[in-house]
């Protein structure tokens, strides 16, 4: 994204040219993202494999794997630059202390209800910033009721403290930086991708939770201090695996603006939820217009009913059955201190790959 900066404008050539230390947590956001990836489909016909160009031809489609594809390299942009925010990696940001200001120099104690108060205020300022449209604007409510959903209040009285993981900032860098060259453009296929981007952004700032450490005397909880924390990212990929299974195929509406399920007796999906306008190839056979490497030679479980059943990763092709032998670690041993021994062991492994 970054190789032609002479034709980038704006937020985004800023930090091409001059943010390094920025730009290094957006392209570790974007691995991050790819090897999540690859992971949550490493047992479906498609895997998420880079071999042979492939992603580069999922990613001229739009397809629903590249709607998951945008989705999780948006969230893994967001994620990786709110961690470096936390662990002090950036200049420009720190961690999120919105929430834990003192009243006379006195700790700030709350409650469930006054902390969703805070929180919807603070949430409501960042949309005000942040949104220019007036019809989007009045829809904050529901969208902080979603965010606050799926957070657990302590009961009684604690305090805001600790080190609040920055959402806010790594979900407008994420923006700038993926959305900012496809705003200007009105196509299904631009609409779609900032749609996912979006929804990839958003399922980072869903997953937020609370997290408490108690102080006091003898292992007593006297004093609550708590904090806002992201989940594991692994977590957060799940999550979006799932919407990509009940993603919504879309086409363009006649206002040419706008966009809406193909099939109309099926509602029109949020913002939240992934979309897609192209179908997709079943990638049982290799083709590199599509970027289907096929499934010949790929590893899968016989007794399985899933997805890496051997029936339906090798497309009902058959597969080939043989047992390899292989030296493992056995007998570990711990030795005070501090070492594991463990011996060599010679064992056999029953491996099924298809046709």
């Amino acid at each position: 994204m970054c190789k032609k900066t002479r034709r980038l404008r704006g937020k985004m050539a800023e930090i091409c040219r001059h943010d390094s230390a920025l730009l290094k947590e957006i392209i570790n956001g974007i691995n991050l993202g790819f090897r999540e990836c690859e992971f949550q489909f490493r047992n479906r016909r498609w895997n998420c494999t880079a071999l042979r160009k492939s992603m580069r031809k999922i990613l001229m489609r739009d397809t629903r794997e590249t709607g998951f594809v945008n989705a999780i390299t948006s969230a893994g942009v967001t994620y990786a630059v709110t961690k470096a925010c936390t662990l002090g990696n950036l200049i420009e940001c720190s961690c999120d202390r919105s929430h834990s200001r003192r009243n006379g120099g006195q700790p700030q104690m709350v409650n469930a209800v006054t902390a969703v108060a805070a929180l919807e205020r603070q949430q409501a300022a960042y949309e005000k910033i942040n949104t220019t449209n007036v019809a989007k604007r009045g829809r904050g409510k529901n969208r902080r009721g979603r965010l606050l959903k799926n957070i657990k209040f302590p009961e009684g009285e604690w305090e805001w403290g600790g080190c609040s993981d920055n959402v806010n900032f790594g979900f407008r860098h994420s923006r700038v930086f993926l959305d900012s060259r496809y705003r200007r453009r009105s196509d299904l296929r631009t609409m779609v991708k900032l749609h996912n981007n979006r929804a990839g952004r958003l399922t980072i700032r869903d997953s937020m939770r609370l997290e408490c450490k108690c102080h006091g005397l003898s292992g007593s909880c006297t004093v609550k201090t708590c904090w806002l924390k992201m989940p594991p990212f692994r977590e957060v990929a799940a999550r979006l695996r799932d919407k990509f299974d009940r993603a919504s195929k879309v086409i363009l509406r006649n206002d040419g603006n706008s966009y809406m399920p193909e099939i109309e007796t099926l509602k029109q999906p949020t913002k939240y939820d992934l979309v897609y306008s192209d179908d997709s190839p079943d990638f049982c056979e290799p083709n590199m217009r599509t970027g289907s490497v096929g499934t010949q030679e790929r590893e899968c479980n016989a007794t399985s009913l899933k997805s890496d059943s051997c029936e339906q990763l090798c497309c009902n092709r058959g597969y080939k059955h043989r047992i390899v032998s292989e030296w493992v670690n056995c007998k570990c041993v711990f030795k005070w201190c501090c070492e594991v021994t463990c011996e060599k062991c010679l064992e056999k492994r029953e491996i099924n790959t298809c046709l």
